[in-house]
């Protein structure tokens, strides 16, 4: 709410904001110092969020900033708590509130304290970072519970080799990288059960759990709202920009686990936003295409032309390669704008524009520049979401639904405790009796299934 002259005077936030706003039409009904506030309003902005959680860490930012006369609470020093990993030869997990120059390498704000502890212990289960304070660690002659339990490497007592290498997996969770760590886990994982290391693969196994309920809680970097809002702002800078009009623009990404489950998807934005009636799902068709990204995009910008909306430029998330084969689809029909990732996800990517060229020059912190990063993020989280998908249906369709007895509840508990089919098929009774709450008979049953033979 802004007075006359312009001056902020009050944020809020509100599920709903016809229902907020009605409790200031009446003015007689307000405390004293609303009376005033009210009397002052001449002007309303309000901005949209994804999520409440998102409103939250906003209000919370523009009162931090903004410092609007009549907001009371949050006006204190107290902040939403972060996380950091602290300058150190062996980096620290740390969580503090407080202004994000006092910390290097900072993530954050998260919504509650349970959040970001959750965020910690995910790190500490795949990473192995230490969470104790410098003091703590010089003292210690021996490694901790934390080291006992698997959730720290001891840096404090033991040689390390790989902390390095673990606080840069860190940084890459941290900053929305996990779907390769999980590919690659996942390989190492079959890897172990195919040479029967069950012990080590059920530890690789944990991890790719909780680094994948990660995923899904969304733990990113909330370092900016600027794309979520003034959509029709930035389409229009969009337009000027690449000299088009736009009133539907279609992002597209594919996703598979090394050729497997090959599945792709495209968004739509305009002046309005996300259009999410022209959100599209495809599953490969041309199975000779599984695993070539460049073969794959080419079928699925095929298939959105031709059955999918009009659109009045593509987004490919890609380098030349996918900008090409984009382009050689349209016939340059439609314009092809390329995303093109840098070393680092978000903060380094450019841009190959219509005409083939690559732009290095959109200020990476301009409205329009976090618009199409945000548009890429969220092609590849509803790509990302319908590959989990698929990957979870046919894990249902699996040799293990030929037993009889052995239901979805069962086949879980048994992939959780195996990591896959393929060392089901290779334990023994003993091995089988171990699972919890399978019982005898259902373990014997699984057993003369893979070892009849043998019997």
């Amino acid at each position: 709410m802004f007075d006359g002259d312009g001056i902020l005077l009050y944020v809020g936030k509100a599920k709903n904001i016809l229902h907020r706003l009605r409790q200031y039409v009446d003015i007689s009904k307000l405390e004293t110092h609303k009376q005033i506030m009210r009397s002052l309003v001449k002007r309303i902005d309000w901005e949209t969020t994804k999520t409440e959680a998102d409103a939250l860490i906003l209000e919370q930012k523009l009162i931090k900033t903004l410092k609007p006369k009549y907001n009371i609470m949050l006006t204190d020093g107290k902040m939403y708590p972060m996380l950091a990993l602290t300058k150190h030869e062996f980096p620290r997990l740390l969580k503090f509130r407080g202004k994000i120059s006092q910390r290097k390498d900072v993530y954050g704000p998260y919504p509650s304290v349970y959040a970001l502890n959750d965020t910690i212990k995910t790190l500490q289960r795949v990473c192995q970072l230490r969470t104790c304070n410098d003091t703590f660690m010089k003292n210690r002659s021996r490694p901790c519970l934390l080291y006992q339990i698997g959730r720290c490497s001891a840096p404090c007592c033991l040689s390390q080799t790989n902390y390095d290498k673990n606080v840069q997996l860190a940084r890459r969770i941290l900053t929305g990288d996990s779907e390769p760590i999980i590919a690659d886990l996942t390989k190492l994982m079959k890897d172990l059960s195919d040479k029967m290391d069950y012990e080590n693969a059920a530890i690789i196994r944990d991890k790719i759990t909780a680094l994948t309920t990660t995923v899904n809680r969304g733990i990113q970097q909330k370092s900016t709202y600027i794309s979520n809002l003034q959509w029709d702002t930035n389409v229009t800078e969009l337009e000027k920009w690449l000299g088009l009009k736009l009133d539907c623009v279609g992002v597209f990404d594919n996703s598979h686990l090394f050729g497997k489950n090959p599945v792709g998807a495209m968004i739509a934005f305009g002046h309005d936003g996300f259009i999410k009636s022209a959100y599209r799902h495809f599953k490969l068709r041309d199975t000779k295409r599984a695993g070539n990204d460049i073969a794959m995009m080419e079928e699925f910008v095929t298939r959105a032309i031709e059955n999918g909306p009009k659109l009045d430029l593509i987004i490919v998330d890609g380098g030349p390669a996918q900008w090409n084969i984009a382009n050689k689809v349209t016939q340059n029909k439609i314009p092809v704008l390329g995303v093109t990732k840098g070393e680092v996800r978000n903060g380094d990517e450019h841009f190959i524009m219509p005409d083939g060229i690559e732009n290095y020059n959109l200020a990476k912190d301009s409205p329009l520049f976090l618009m199409l990063r945000n548009v890429r993020d969220e092609a590849h989280r509803f790509v990302i979401t319908y590959h989990r998908s698929v990957r979870a249906k046919q894990l249902t369709a699996s040799c293990l639904d030929e037993i009889e007895g052995i239901g979805p509840i069962r086949k879980k508990q048994l992939l959780q405790h195996f990591g896959s089919v393929h060392a089901i098929m290779d334990a023994d009774l003993k091995s089988l009796l171990r699972v919890p709450e399978l019982g005898k008979s259902a373990a014997e049953k699984i057993y003369a299934y893979f070892h009849s033979d043998l019997l």
